[in-house]
C-alpha cells in the first residue's frame, strides 16, 4: 500500500497501559512503512515515544478506568485518553478525519458509549456490535457478534448483527454470500427464548428476501466447528463464549507444558512433538485474534482485550490497519445500507408485533 494509513491510539486504556502500548505501537511502525501513529495519553506516560519518526503524541488529561461507569466516561472525563482517540476518527466540517481509525483497550462499555456518542451510527443501525474472528478446525475463523457491547437484545437488534456481520465478512474475506447461524440451546427452530424465536422468523424472512444467507440455528460448538462463516448473539452469551475460548487455550498451553516436563519421557516425547505443539499453540492462542471490530459506526473503532500485552496489542493495531487500507468502513456500510433500505431498524420490531405497514417479506415472518 502507497496511501498512508493513520491510526489513533488510546495508550493508556486497558490493565497495562503504556507498558504494553508503546512497545507494541513500535513494533508496528516498524513493519508498516507507510503506517502514521498519533498516540493520544498522558504526555509524561508517552515521553519515551516522543522522538519516534511518523508519530505524534496527543494529550489527554484524563484515563477512563476499567471500573469506571459509562455516565463517567461520557460526562465527567470529556477529555480522556479513550474519548480524545475517538474523536480523531470523527470526520471535522471538511470532511476529513485525523485519523482512518481507532485502537483502544479500555473500558469496552465506555468505549462503545463515548464511540457511538461521537462517530454516530450508520442510518438504519440502533445498536453498534463487537464482532471478532474465533479460530475454527477448517484452519480458518468464524465470525462471532455481538461479543459484549449489546446485553440485551430485541430479534431486530439481531437480524441488524447478521447483516452487519455479513457485510464484513463480505468486504475483508471477499465471500460474497456468506452464511449465518443464529446461537442458540439447539438446532430445532422451535427451541430458544421468545427472543431467539422471533430472531429466526425475522433471519428466515430476510433470507427469503434475498438479505443474507441464513443458514440456522447453530450450537456453541459450532463456531469451532466453522458450520457457519458468521454466528450472531446477544453480548451477554457472546462475551461468555469468547472468554470461554481464550480460557481454553490458556488451559490448553500450560497443561502442555506442564505434562513435556514431567520426566525424562515426556521431554523426549516432547522433542518429537514439538513442531506439531508449537503449530496448535498457534492456532489457539488468543492473542493472535485479538482486535475485535466495532460495527454499525461512522467510523472505524477497534477494541483490543483489556488484558492485552504487547504482542496482542500489536495484532489489534494490524487489524485496524488492515481494515482502514481495504476501505471497509465504506464497503460494510455500503452493503449495510443496501441490505437494510427495505427494512429500518424500527419497522423490523414493529412487525414481531404484527404491525401491518411492516415490509411484506418482514410481516410474514
Amino acid at each position: 500500500m502507497s496511501a498512508v494509513i493513520r491510526l489513533a491510539v488510546d495508550c493508556m486504556g486497558g490493565d497495562h497501559g503504556p507498558s504494553a502500548t508503546l512497545p507494541a505501537c513500535r513494533a508496528f511502525l516498524a513493519a508498516h512503512p507507510n503506517a502514521e501513529l498519533i498516540l493520544v495519553g498522558h504526555p509524561d506516560a508517552l515521553a519515551p515515544a516522543s522522538g519516534w519518526e511518523r508519530c505524534r503524541i496527543v494529550a489527554a488529561s484524563e484515563v477512563v478506568e476499567m471500573h469506571d461507569a459509562i455516565e463517567v466516561a461520557l460526562r465527567r472525563k470529556k477529555d480522556s485518553s479513550l474519548r480524545v482517540a475517538v474523536n480523531q476518527v470523527k470526520t471535522g466540517a471538511d470532511g476529513i478525519a485525523a485519523a482512518h481509525a481507532c485502537v483502544s483497550a479500555g473500558n469496552t462499555g465506555a468505549l462503545m458509549a463515548v464511540s457511538r456518542y461521537v462517530l454516530k451510527t450508520l442510518e438504519g443501525i440502533d445498536r453498534p456490535a463487537i464482532a471478532t474472528v474465533l479460530p475454527n478446525e477448517h484452519d480458518g475463523g468464524t465470525t462471532v457478534l455481538d461479543l459484549g457491547a449489546n446485553v440485551d437484545c430485541s430479534a431486530a437488534h439481531l437480524l441488524q448483527f447478521a447483516v452487519m456481520g455479513s457485510a464484513l465478512v463480505a468486504a475483508v474475506e471477499g465471500k460474497a454470500n456468506p452464511s449465518v447461524g443464529l446461537l442458540n440451546i439447539g438446532e430445532e427452530a422451535i427451541k430458544g427464548s421468545e427472543t431467539i424465536k422471533q430472531a429466526g422468523e425475522l433471519l428466515r424472512a430476510a433470507a427469503a428476501a434475498g438479505m443474507l444467507n441464513f443458514h440456522g440455528n447453530v450450537e456453541g460448538n459450532d463456531i469451532f466447528k466453522g458450520t457457519t462463516d458468521i454466528v450472531v448473539c446477544d453480548g451477554f452469551v457472546g462475551n461468555v463464549a469468547l472468554k470461554t475460548s481464550e480460557g481454553l487455550a490458556s488451559m490448553l498451553s500450560t497443561f502442555v507444558k506442564q505434562e513435556f516436563t514431567r520426566n525424562i519421557f515426556t521431554k523426549l516425547a516432547a522433542v518429537v512433538a514439538l513442531p506439531v505443539l508449537r503449530h496448535l499453540q498457534k492456532r489457539v492462542d488468543h492473542r493472535r485474534y485479538n482486535g475485535a471490530a466495532l460495527l454499525g459506526l461512522r467510523g472505524l473503532v477497534f477494541k483490543s482485550h483489556g488484558s492485552a500485552d504487547a504482542f496482542a496489542f500489536e495484532h489489534a493495531l494490524n487489524r485496524a490497519y488492515d481494515a482502514a487500507s481495504n476501505g471497509l468502513l465504506d464497503r460494510v456500510h455500503d452493503r449495510i445500507l443496501e441490505s437494510l433500505a427495505a427494512m429500518p431498524a424500527p419497522t423490523a420490531a414493529a412487525a414481531v408485533a404484527g404491525d401491518p405497514t411492516a415490509p411484506d417479506f418482514v410481516r410474514t415472518a
